[in-house]
């Protein structure tokens, strides 16, 4: 039994209520909790007070199987919890919409305010467990990775994103080690780059390990480069793209799968492509979804290859597969369970949708991923220092970051024009 009191089995195990709420969502008033919009609405008090009993029980649950101390535990989770409330209602203004910040960004800057302005006392301690709320967050992230999202951009899609976040996700990762970034920080780093920014950059930091310090920079960073490339990336390719073909409409889908292969958030994604066009913006939106489906199975590879080293990370010359199973972080395979089971529902035509088309058990399951990575990211700016996020070593990160994103928008570019104006139009 104490092998399953571990934080990744203990938090795989309290994702399953967040799932099975999700499931059976269309039979909650109003269709479960929802992220407000406003705090000045009885509906959306009463939806952050679902929030916060929720996510309250997990923690005082988790803290009881792990042992931890319970002493304090209430008051500090009400002022994490409000931050994050507060970082959600930011997020959801319009104006930042726009410029395509996120949730968790704004979560991480009002924790480094609290721990560089104010000294963190000792009574707010207790609930900061930024990997707890990580874990729980990217298992309900798995219910929204879904298969289908694959059929739908079909082979040429599919072969774009394998292609795209194979060569990316190498060259991130040679680049980073290149400037002597740490191996761990280099795995997240690649990953963001190369797959879809903060949700692949939490998943991967969760297997590789990263410092909680070097996972928020490389995440702020993700955030910052977005809202410029949103922006750029239609200007750049509105001037290359007519240079090799002159039908409008394939114009229109090599504009969308390189924007939807370069700009690393969903909502970045949506804000530049639909400046292009709506063929543009369905061919964005679907071939980053597909990119999307792939964070499982990159979290699966980076936990193979780790599960391979031992803890002085010298190789281990016959792997078994036990080794394998106690090195590989079991949340993952929470994630990948999740994926799956939604996945199924949805080909038995089980998943409801609600009235704007949008399928309401993984909406929610999103909802839940969003606001517990929007927990654990005040807990992670809490634990960071200014002074270390300007220090030489994410200097180097930040280099590699942009160095990996040049050359991603160059080899996306090339190969979504290969893929949707060459190939394609054969077919």
């Amino acid at each position: 039994m104490k092998r399953f009191l571990t934080e990744d089995w203990v938090t795989a195990f309290l994702s399953v209520p967040l799932l099975a709420l999700a499931i059976l969502s269309p039979l909650l008033p109003g269709g479960g909790p929802k992220i407000p919009e406003t705090l000045v609405t009885l509906e959306a008090w009463l939806n952050i007070g679902a929030f916060f009993l929720i996510a309250l029980v997990l923690l005082f649950v988790g803290n009881k199987l792990l042992g931890r101390p319970m002493r304090g535990l209430l008051v500090s989770f009400i002022v994490i919890f409000a931050i994050a409330v507060l970082a959600q209602w930011v997020a959801k203004l319009e104006a930042v919409k726009f410029y395509g910040f996120e949730a968790v960004f704004f979560s991480v800057l009002f924790g480094l305010i609290v721990r560089n302005l104010f000294k963190v006392p000792e009574w707010l301690k207790p609930a900061i467990q930024g990997e707890f709320f990580i874990k729980i967050g990217v298992v309900c992230l798995g219910a929204t990775v879904l298969f289908s999202d694959v059929m739908k951009s079909g082979a040429t899609g599919l072969v774009q994103a394998v292609l795209v976040v194979g060569i990316v996700w190498s060259f991130g990762y040679w680049l980073a080690r290149k400037l002597k970034v740490e191996e761990a920080t280099a795995m997240t780093l690649a990953s963001g780059c190369s797959i879809c920014g903060v949700s692949a950059c939490i998943t991967a930091s969760g297997v590789a390990g990263t410092d909680k310090k070097q996972l928020s920079y490389i995440i702020s960073v993700v955030l910052i480069v977005v809202v410029p490339m949103i922006y750029l990336m239609p200007w750049i390719a509105g001037m290359v793209v007519p240079l090799f073909t002159d039908d409008p409409v394939i114009q229109n889908e090599i504009v969308g799968a390189w924007i939807g292969g370069t700009i690393d958030t969903t909502s970045g994604v949506v804000a530049s492509a639909e400046s292009v066009g709506v063929i543009a913006e369905n061919t964005a939106v679907v071939v980053k979804a597909t990119q999307n489906v792939l964070i499982g199975v990159v979290a699966f590879f980076i936990a193979l290859y780790l599960s391979t080293r031992s803890n002085n990370g010298a190789n281990i010359n016959r792997p078994s597969l036990s080794i394998v199973w106690d090195k590989f972080p079991k949340f993952i395979l929470g994630f990948l369970l999740a994926s799956a089971i939604f996945s199924i529902l949805q080909t038995q035509d089980l998943l409801t949708l609600n009235a704007s088309g949008k399928v309401i058990e993984t909406t929610m399951a999103k909802n839940f991923s969003t606001f517990f990575f929007s927990l654990s990211f005040v807990c992670i700016g809490m634990d960071t220092r200014l002074k270390d996020i300007v220090s030489r070593e994410n200097r180097k990160i930040l280099h590699a970051f942009l160095g990996t994103q040049v050359f991603n928008i160059i080899v996306t570019g090339l190969i979504a024009w290969v893929m949707f104006g060459v190939i394609k139009p054969l077919f």
